[in-house]
């Protein structure tokens, strides 16, 4: 065990860990929730643990690092604050060793849900944003701002200005309706089986966000197929008709979320599945072009990583035998950041003293380019309806490559070459 879990071992039988939602998630309908800085963690589903700590070793690139089970329990305080709280496994602590608990907080000092307002997120120290702003207000007004904070959650693309001035970043965490919707859906399963059961095992894993300032985030779902083979005809039927009435059917890959900060207009755009199962081929290919879009140009550094990446995996993939990633989604994320940028013909001395403001205060009179890169990540996510002939107990044993995976990938890879070479690279 870790020494940095030894000592929070102690304080969190008694206090354990107060879990947040976890703000970058943009599809999915499992609540993704916030450990700590690093780690995620979400409902168990054992189809979903048993890949995790049995997956191909070449494969681990491209899946988030599986960090262990924790236990976790609804509660409420003398406030009738609601509460997910996260303790060590009875017996078992060897499974989050690997966790670094050190930015942990017991859940007294962290972040608040509560029952009269399960839309506002509270701390001790909120900053005067736009939640303090709005819902500190008369009850009326209160009223009517969850109405608003509804159709919020109801609206297929969503954009949000965001002030220029101060950390992007720290704004962020306020303004994704999915990760909230999802938290709310959570609570609420939770508190309706309280009185049969409280206490649920979630799996840890790596938050592929935290090294993000501004993360942009891109949910895929990927195949021709979502069904598992364990569905119900009603659920096969239901599945088999998202696809066959998405581009799922037709390139095998269809959006399910999106994140993306524009740094030209300073607005956060939210796409939610919904809007992404209605996009035609070509309605695709521009939500991809304006994933890599920052409102002002094209990021064209992140196309080449990107197809890198999508190359690599497709590779393995077709080294996998039996495997079949139904309902799984594929996750590209970069950090929408906004780099300093400079007129072509600078010195390199001038690279040092030049700020932000300062570019965009003379655009317009010499030809900019962005300085210093972004770093882009591909990674598989969501296995609860994955299967492989070595889980043994399956009913059906497939042969081969998951072809319509392997299909999904090379269309994106294709989709994202066309842009590419549209834009000039």
């Amino acid at each position: 065990m870790s020494p940095a879990f030894r000592a929070m071992d102690v304080e969190s039988r008694t206090k354990g860990i107060l879990l947040e939602p976890f703000v970058h998630q943009v599809g999915g309908h499992s609540c993704v929730l916030r450990f700590n800085e690093t780690t995620l963690c979400k409902p168990l589903v054992p189809r979903e643990h048993q890949f995790y700590e049995t997956l191909p070793a070449e494969m681990r690139k491209f899946t988030p690092q599986y960090k262990g089970v924790v236990s976790v329990r609804f509660e409420e305080d003398e406030d009738r604050n609601l509460c997910l709280i996260a303790y060590p496994l009875k017996g078992d602590h060897g499974t989050v060793d690997s966790v670094d608990n050190s930015d942990c907080e017991p859940k007294s000092k962290l972040l608040r849900w509560t029952n009269k307002k399960h839309h506002v997120l509270e701390t001790e120290k909120t900053p005067k944003d736009w939640v303090r702003q709005h819902w500190k207000e008369e009850k009326v007004k209160s009223h009517k701002l969850e109405e608003e904070f509804e159709w919020l959650k109801k609206s297929e693309v969503l954009y949000y200005s965001v002030e220029k001035k101060g950390n992007v970043s720290s704004q962020l965490k306020h303004y994704n309706p999915w990760s909230m919707k999802c938290h709310q859906q959570q609570l609420q399963r939770m508190k309706e089986n309280v009185k049969h059961r409280n206490q649920y095992k979630f799996i840890l894993l790596e938050n592929l966000t935290s090294r993000y300032e501004v993360p942009c985030v891109l949910d895929l779902k990927m195949g021709t197929r979502q069904h598992g083979d364990d569905a119900s005809e009603e659920k096969a039927a239901n599945q088999i008709r998202k696809c066959q009435q998405s581009t799922s059917a037709v390139i095998g890959v269809r959006v399910c979320g999106m994140q993306v900060y524009q740094a030209g207009s300073g607005q956060l755009m939210f796409m939610n599945k919904y809007h992404g199962r209605k996009l035609s081929v070509q309605g695709f290919k521009e939500a991809l072009f304006q994933f890599f879009h920052n409102g002002r140009y094209l990021r064209r550094e992140l196309l080449g990583p990107v197809l890198k990446k999508l190359a690599e995996l497709k590779a393995v993939l077709e080294r996998q035998e039996s495997y079949r990633f139904y309902s799984s989604s594929l996750l590209v994320i970069y950090d929408g950041k906004e780099w300093p940028e400079v007129a072509l013909d600078s010195d390199a001395e001038d690279l040092e003293d030049l700020s932000e403001e300062s570019a965009d205060e003379s655009a317009g009179a010499y030809a900019y380019k962005p300085i210093g890169t972004s770093s882009v990540d591909v990674r598989m996510i969501d296995f609860a309806h994955t299967t492989c002939r070595l889980y043994g107990e399956d009913s059906v044993v497939h042969e081969g490559q998951d072809a319509g995976y392997i299909f999904g990938l090379q269309s994106l890879i294709d989709i994202v070459t066309e842009i590419s070479e549209e834009s000039g690279e």
